[in-house]
């Protein structure tokens, strides 16, 4: 097994659409990635458009481009379009309005984020996990497993199910090139995981299968009680303030540390 390292940083310009790996990104002051989950779009009640409330988020296909901010988006009838969200987010608005069939508008916080827990950080998993759930479900391939999942870090270089032991009494933390990473909590998965990210079609008896192997394969080196059933999988992560700033890096060593 080669060393531990960042293999993957992925953001979610726009929350709900597809990621964008990234080589590096800076810790926001809010303690997140830059550019995840930096736009959001919202229906008249305030209202976030994502996954978890339409499955039509996957008939998108979307692409960001960090340095001239532009969001490419096509369609399955081979529409494409691109905005430039420093000045063309309403342009963009009104477009996912016509595709959602309600109106939206295109909300920017570059603070923090549309992050769902607004307290915490990035996400972390390791390729080892993604391969042993990707194993679980047939036709689930590990960049299907990837994209179900979501993960912001992917650390290579480690066991499956690495990211558990971090939370609970007494767990260690991790660095990444000097930047530490604390675990706050695992993350409770939804409906999406269930579905292809392409066609948005469910796998049959998605949980209970999950939840099965998720059981089965428990690792000793995680604190069980910290865990409030097994439909979880990934790690929410917290930097501290004074790592706030600092730059995470694909290829950037990760140690673990007390």
């Amino acid at each position: 097994m080669t060393a531990p390292r960042v293999e993957r940083l992925t953001v979610y310009p726009v929350k709900g659409l597809d990621g964008v790996d990234l080589e590096d990104s800076r810790i926001l002051d809010g303690g997140t990635l830059r550019y995840d989950r930096e736009f959001a779009l919202f229906d008249g009640d305030g209202d976030v458009i994502n996954g978890k409330r339409t499955d039509r988020v996957h008939d998108l296909e979307t692409d960001f481009d960090p340095a001239t901010r532009t969001l490419g988006v096509g369609t399955p009838a081979g529409e494409y379009r691109e905005f430039g969200l420093d000045e063309g987010a309403g342009e963009a608005a009104e477009w996912f309005s016509g595709f959602f069939g309600v109106d939206l508008s295109l909300e920017r916080d570059t603070g923090l984020g549309y992050v769902d827990r607004r307290s915490m950080g990035p996400s972390v998993i390791s390729t080892a996990t993604l391969e042993e759930v990707a194993s679980w479900f047939d036709g689930v391939a590990v960049e299907g497993a990837r994209r179900r999942l979501r993960a912001n870090v992917e650390v290579s270089g480690v066991e499956p199910f690495w990211e558990d032991r971090f939370v609970g009494e007494s767990s260690p933390a991790f660095e990444a090139d000097g930047v530490r990473f604390e675990g706050v909590t695992p993350c409770g998965r939804c409906v999406v995981p269930a579905r292809d990210p392409d066609t948005g079609e469910a796998i049959p008896e998605f949980r209970e299968r999950f939840v099965g192997k998720r059981e089965e394969t428990f690792p000793d080196s995680a604190d069980e009680s910290a865990f409030d059933h097994f439909y979880t999988l990934m790690l929410i992560a917290s930097v501290p303030e004074a790592d706030r700033g600092a730059t995470v890096a694909v290829g950037d060593p990760v140690t673990v540390v007390e």
